[in-house]
């Protein structure tokens, strides 16, 4: 496992798959506790009382949101 692969929503409706390459080799487990403790960092999670739908990780630069995460 050598890269991190981001799911990013648009708000426009593209999805992109971000991809982060990481510096050595690393096991499954290890990649994806990079990949939660980077989203934790790229994103605000926000929770709407009124709205659960609305729930979720929105990226701080304000373009969308993530909508998950794996390791190839």
């Amino acid at each position: 496992m050598k890269t991190l692969i981001i799911l990013i929503l648009l708000f426009d409706g593209t999805l992109l798959k971000e991809k982060i390459i990481l510096p050595v080799e690393t096991t499954p487990h290890n990649c994806l506790a990079y990949g939660r403790m980077y989203v934790e960092t790229i994103t605000t999670y926000k929770k709407f009382e009124d709205e659960p739908m609305r729930r979720g990780h929105y990226l701080n630069d304000k373009r969308g949101t993530v909508h998950g995460y794996y390791c190839e």
